[in-house]
């Protein structure tokens, strides 16, 4: 039962429940979504927290990347034209439900039901930075659902085809009920691809499966002939995940630029053991920075020295115990695998115990740890504490054999049940050899503020990015295929774009060695997502200055933004991504009297400025232009500047003009062949039949003849004289 989309436009129905900050249009009265305090109907904030309110403001657009799931039930239609309309219902009803329930765990939302099919969004409204695996380890959620509701339901026997794809759309962003649109061929490809896949399969497309190919296993297939398209459509099948999310690889390369971190963690270990004291070190980094790398690094040298390593890991997705990552932790301790049934389970978790505490100490831990684990235990916990004091006992049993590494990896993504956990090891073992590795995010010290104050043996680590030397010296590494002519080039290039982050040099080097083109026309998904998920992660009105000003460049001024934002909301949002180490004030201006800022980060400026449609982005280059014409810049820069603003702001007579008045600047300034280019932007801003053309032609032939010989003059200057 295969569905299309007209057009690749998808007007969502919302998911059939009260939305968020919604009007109530028969009292007048407006809901506030965050706390549900009633509005009067002229408000436009919430009285009570001031969260904007949804039927205040209009729809926003926005260019996203974003995966789309399409589950469809095979052969339905035959089979409910022979069943009673109310019997149909109640098949669906399960079916809707269950596959519903499977993507919002993912964090995806579901879009749309269309007859027996249904479509679901990942990163949008909000990107994670793994939207294309959350997308897939849904579609093996649902693949598995049905079957459960196969085995439930005697003669039920539902079969699907799922497909998963990943690409770009234009997205509205809202929260009211019929107002959500996507519009964008990853839509239809999904579509085509959904009718292509094998009965109780899933395919996927091709940047779907370059976003997760390190954490899903895939079967190539035969590309897809799908109606409408121009080309046959690449696919694979997604055959089964990995048990540990986001795993992946730690990287092709050696570890380069963090022998100062790696040394201090060592230290560090080096005292735990030789002192008998416990220490608690969080490293923290944004995302790709290289915090897991440094972890396999520092284990792997502990494990070198005779230290005992467990790791449990926080996952951004899906409801889980509060307690998870501990719970991994305690299996490895006791040897459980995640297939072994619950006797079985338990039965290891005894002998590991008793091994340790001795029977008559071991039962109450038993029974406690069991509960932590999610196993149906005869013990009964009277408050946390109880908890937390079995807990205590069994990690001092197990240090007390052998020096210990207790690893949380994601600590931003975890309840904070846990974080008191991990607070409370730190805090209260003694004269034990136990190590604490935290690895996060700072988001974490958004939630907790204080974090590791107060704890006798606490410390911290944050990652920064990689300096250029380093930068250079892993490309190297990542493209060590290349001939040397040529890597000398490429080298710069990713060095120089991906600023300092291990993770975003290693994906762009991939896309490099792996295609055709000496370098990747835009910014592989994988590094756009990891920048919108922080994007998105920003309140509104920080990421919406942002926005606003990516369009001035890598620098801008606060007065291209005033058109925009009042002076006093302008000042404090500044001020908050300054704090964020988003932006940074710089401490002089080359217009006077103006505050000049640039972005801490050029993928932040390129991720942000990308998610402007096309009609804003220009509205906002005009902006930007008439702004710098105002300030009456002088000098090449600020003209090419004003050309490049005015022609992206949709007015090319202006725009001739300046790159013309460029031309002439570099030529006067012997930079010829900066001239030829400027001069060739100047044609491209007229019309075929303009007479001023030739002109411009000559001016440009002149330039480029200038570029090409005046190195030959300044070889023949350099030369002796002949005698």
């Amino acid at each position: 039962m295969g569905t299309s989309p007209r057009n690749g436009v998808h007007k969502g129905e919302g998911n059939g429940g009260p939305s968020p900050n919604t009007r109530d249009t028969l009292c007048g009265m407006a809901s506030c979504g965050s706390c549900g305090q009633d509005n009067p109907e002229i408000a436009r904030f919430c009285l009570a927290c001031g969260e904007r309110l949804s039927g205040s403001e209009p729809l926003q657009e926005e260019r996203r990347t974003i995966t789309v799931i399409f589950v469809d039930l095979v052969g339905f239609t035959s089979r409910a034209e022979k069943l009673d309309p109310e019997d149909v219902q109640a098949i669906l009803s399960l079916y809707y439900d269950r596959v519903r329930s499977d993507i919002e765990s993912f964090g995806g939302r579901v879009d749309k039901f269309i007859g027996d099919a249904v479509m679901g969004l990942f990163g949008a409204p909000i990107s994670f930075g793994d939207d294309p695996e959350r997308a897939v380890r849904a579609a093996f959620s649902v693949v598995e659902s049905v079957r459960e509701l196969n085995a439930q339901h005697e003669g039920l026997d539902l079969e699907t085809r799922t497909a998963v794809n990943t690409g770009e759309a234009i997205v509205t962003l809202s929260s009211l009920p019929g107002q959500a649109m996507v519009a964008g061929d990853v839509i239809n490809t999904a579509s085509r691809l959904q009718q292509a896949a094998p009965v109780n399969g899933i395919i996927v497309g091709a940047d779907t499966y370059a976003c997760t190919r390190d954490v899903i296993v895939y079967e190539p297939m035969a590309s897809v002939v799908a109606k409408g398209k121009s080309a046959p459509v690449e696919a694979w099948i997604a055959l089964t995940s990995s048990n540990d999310p986001r795993e992946g690889q730690t990287g092709r390369a050696p570890l380069v630029g963090r022998s100062r971190e790696l040394h201090m963690l060592r230290q560090a270990w080096e005292r735990v053991v030789a002192d008998r004291a416990v220490q608690l070190v969080t490293v923290f980094g944004p995302s790709g920075i290289g915090k897991t790398r440094l972890g396999v690094e520092f284990t792997q040298s502990v494990v070198d020295a005779g230290g005992r390593v467990v790791r449990g890991r926080s996952l951004p997705y899906r409801d889980s115990s509060a307690y998870g990552p501990f719970a991994d932790q305690v299996k490895q301790l006791a040897g459980i695998f995640e297939t072994d049934p619950a006797d079985l389970a338990i039965d290891k978790l005894r002998q590991t115990v008793a091994s340790l505490l001795g029977s008559s100490q071991g039962e109450t831990v038993i029974d406690h740890i069991g509960v932590l684990l999610g196993f149906e235990t005869a013990g009964d916990i009277a408050d946390r504490e109880t908890l937390f004091f079995s807990v205590r006992c069994l990690i001092e049993s197990v240090a007390a054999d052998q020096p210990l590494l207790l690893v949380f990896e994601d600590l931003h993504w975890a309840d904070g049940a846990l974080l008191d956990l991990v607070e409370l090891l730190a805090g209260r073992l003694r004269n034990l050899p136990v190590f604490v590795l935290a690895l996060s995010r700072p988001d974490l010290l958004d939630t907790r503020p204080g974090w590791g104050s107060g704890l006798p043996a606490y410390s911290s680590l944050t990652l920064e990015p990689l300096g250029e030397d380093d930068s250079r010296r892993l490309a190297g590494y990542l493209l060590a295929s290349f001939a040397e002519e040529d890597r000398d080039r490429q080298v710069a290039l990713l060095a120089g774009t991906a600023e300092g982050n291990p993770l975003f040099l290693e994906q762009m080097a991939s896309v490099v060695t792996e295609g055709p083109a000496a370098r990747p026309s835009s910014l592989p998904t994988t590094i756009r997502g990891s920048v919108m998920a922080r994007l998105d992660a920003l309140p509104g009105e920080e990421r919406g200055l942002l926005v606003d000003a990516s369009v001035v460049g890598r620098v801008f001024w606060r007065g291209a933004l005033a058109a925009s934002w009042d002076s006093k909301s302008l000042g404090r949002i500044l001020d908050a991504l300054e704090g964020r180490d988003l932006v940074h004030r710089e401490t002089t201006s080359i217009i006077n009297g103006e505050q000049q800022f640039a972005f801490k980060h050029g993928l932040i400026r390129d991720v942000a400025y990308e998610t402007l449609p096309r009609r804003r982005r220009s509205e906002r280059h005009a902006e930007v232009a008439q702004f710098l014409e105002d300030a009456e810049l002088s000098g090449t820069e600020a003209t090419a500047a004003l050309a490049r603003h005015w022609r992206d702001g949709g007015h090319p007579e202006k725009a001739f003009d300046y790159f013309l008045r460029a031309g002439e600047q570099c030529g006067r300034g012997w930079a010829k062949r900066q001239a030829a280019v400027l001069f060739g932007e100047a044609l491209r801003c007229l019309v075929e039949d303009d007479v001023r053309r030739r002109d411009v032609l000559q001016r440009q032939a002149v330039a480029a003849a200038a570029a090409v010989h005046v190195p030959d003059v300044r070889r023949l200057n350099s030369e002796p004289a002949p005698p």
